[in-house]
């Protein structure tokens, strides 16, 4: 498509050569009110320069470039100089190029094949896949889905929960009150209930600790009672896991979890104690970070235990070795922000130029309505429950609406899930929220849903037309349209929205923040469904109607990819 911002700045250039085209490219702006153009020109950093007044120097601008085809309308209002893009042309660029790309529309080489790793999800085995997960999982998976779209090769890891001084309790749990039976017909509830029981019994035994703490010592140690129900725990949750994991279509390429790092651990506290970067502290080994503003990183415990920042340094280096990664990113919650701070600047510390590669993208917290979920007081929403809720909800309101739509079970699926990721993915990340049931299920307004709709009534719209009135709208066909046939404001808003998507991809992946994409598909909905009431799309005139349903596919297939970025379908029947 045609970069207007440059294209402008090189007009505006050849009036100003006291300025760079890419300096006037960088003040260029885009008005709120549509009323003052499609791009403006602010002229007060020109006052000191050319010595004039702004709006004298705005008007010499306007004169010198209003006579360029790409304008309509070329005006000076005070300080600035108000540019309207000719609207065939906007529409004719951006339509032709949507036709042409279809499914690559959005997609670019930005990347250059660079590495980048994305680490989401990571649950703790043993332990329930509840509701609070639903954010690193789906904003990862959509950080992936971004960051494949710019042309980056991505490699998706799961970093399991799967060690540390829980799976001593769960262990000693079992031992006392659990039974293999239970286990195996509900693992995680099972588990969670063992779990639950033994932080209720240490209030009065607080001997169970140390039973515990003993435990995961002779798991360290590699003890074969203690793996072989370790690794039967974390087996069995994998598998309830990676039933949530289908439902949502979430694939990993690695669940090399934090047992996968325990060997690759020794190296790197010597490493630290000979870069002299390690001391002792009350008979616990930490790193020193207080001159930085971050205190003191604790790597082993007195009890020569190992620590999450030790396995973290470790899975850092294993992954720069094997993969070399231009970016590291961890989708973790903002409560561990300092952690990461600790590990970003242990690992610079210790000479790693490629520190500055790694990135904490922090998240919100998810919180019940009766206050913050607690594995240990059993106090949680299971993801899976959250799923299906929202896959019957759904069920119900088609069979309700729309019974005639057929294959039910599959729309239903593909929009209850899809409600519930776009409804993680429409607010921005860094936004802690309180989990409703009805309103995660809420399918009115700027929702998953409504955007999907969008999508359907759109397909709708074209199987009225019929199979020969979509081919001569098609890219087979573009030399034939005539876009001065559809110029109306609802057109014009409509192709303004699918004109900024590839942008806001762009930036999505720039600020690590998938909302940007989701709020660019809900404007693009928006304005789609004004044109459709506006205007007559099926109209007698042939060049009239082909032109309108050109700009159907294009809308159409921007939804598609902008949902699919998300990880949501796109239904073609609601």
């Amino acid at each position: 498509m045609i970069d207007f911002k440059k294209e402008i700045a090189g007009l505006i250039a050849g009036a100003v050569p006291e300025l760079t085209a890419q300096e006037i490219e960088d003040i260029i702006e885009v008005p709120q009110d549509t009323k003052m153009g499609d791009y403006a020109f602010p002229c007060f950093r020109l006052a000191k320069v050319l010595r004039k007044a702004p709006p004298m120097i705005a008007a010499g601008i306007a004169e010198a470039i209003k006579d360029a085809p790409l304008f309509s309308k070329v005006e000076q209002v005070n300080a600035y100089v108000n540019m309207f893009i000719s609207r065939e042309e906007m529409i004719r660029d951006t339509v032709t190029e949507i036709l042409k790309e279809g499914a690559d529309f959005g997609k670019t080489n930005v990347g250059g094949g660079r590495k980048v790793i994305v680490e989401y999800s990571s649950p703790n085995i043993a332990k329930p896949f509840h509701i609070g997960h639903i954010r690193s999982t789906v904003i990862g998976n959509s950080l992936h889905l971004i960051f494949k779209a710019l042309g980056y090769d991505v490699f998706r890891i799961n970093h399991l929960g799967d060690y540390g001084t829980q799976f001593g309790k769960m262990i000693c749990a079992y031992r006392h009150w659990g039974n293999k039976e239970d286990v195996i017909r509900e693992p995680i509830k099972t588990l969670l209930s063992y779990y639950t029981k033994f932080h209720v019994e240490v209030e009065t035994h607080p001997e169970l600790d140390d039973e515990a703490r003993a435990i995961f010592a002779r798991l360290e140690a590699g003890e074969k009672e203690e793996v072989e129900l370790w690794q039967w725990f974390r087996e069995e949750s994998l598998k309830e896991f990676k039933r949530v994991y289908d439902m949502l279509e979430i694939e990993f390429d690695s669940y090399n979890g934090e047992s996968f790092y325990s060997d690759k651990m020794p190296r790197i506290e010597q490493e630290l104690e000979d870069k002299g970067l390690m001391k002792e502290s009350q008979g616990a080994m930490v790193v020193d970070l207080e001159d930085e503003g971050l205190g003191v990183a604790l790597i082993k415990k007195s009890d020569g235990s190992s620590l999450y920042i030790t396995r973290d340094i470790a899975a850092a280096v294993y992954r720069k070795e094997t993969y070399d990664f231009y970016k590291n990113i961890y989708v973790v919650a903002s409560q561990q922000t300092l952690h990461f701070q600790q590990l970003f600047k242990i690992i610079e510390k210790m000479g790693y130029d490629w520190a500055d590669g790694c990135v904490h993208v922090p998240f919100g917290l998810v919180r019940l309505e009766e206050g913050t979920m607690s594995t240990r007081h059993g106090r949680v929403v299971f993801l899976e429950d959250v799923l299906n809720g929202a896959v019957e909800k759904t069920k119900e309101i088609i069979m309700e609406k729309n019974p005639e739509a057929g294959d039910v079970d599959r729309i239903a699926r593909e929009v209850g899930i899809g409600a519930v990721i776009f409804n993680e993915l429409s607010n921005n990340r860094i936004k802690d929220y309180t989990f409703k049931w009805e309103q995660v299920l809420n399918f009115d307004g700027e929702t998953g849903p409504y955007v999907q709709y969008t999508h359907a009534r759109c397909a709708s719209v074209l199987r009225k037309a019929g199979d020969e009135a979509v081919a001569k709208a098609s890219a087979e066909n573009l030399a034939g349209l005539d876009f001065s046939k559809v110029a109306s404001d609802a057109a014009y808003d409509l192709v303004k929205e699918l004109y900024a998507f590839p942008e806001a991809v762009v930036q999505a992946g720039e600020r690590l923040e998938p909302s940007l994409v989701t709020r660019q598909i809900i404007d693009i909905a928006q304005s789609f469904n004004k044109f459709y009431h506006d205007e007559h799309i099926i109209v007698e005139d042939e060049e009239e109607k082909t032109a309108k349903l050109a700009l159907v596919i294009a809308a159409k297939t921007a939804i598609a990819n902008g949902l699919a970025l998300l990880g949501v379908h796109a239904p073609d029947r609601m």
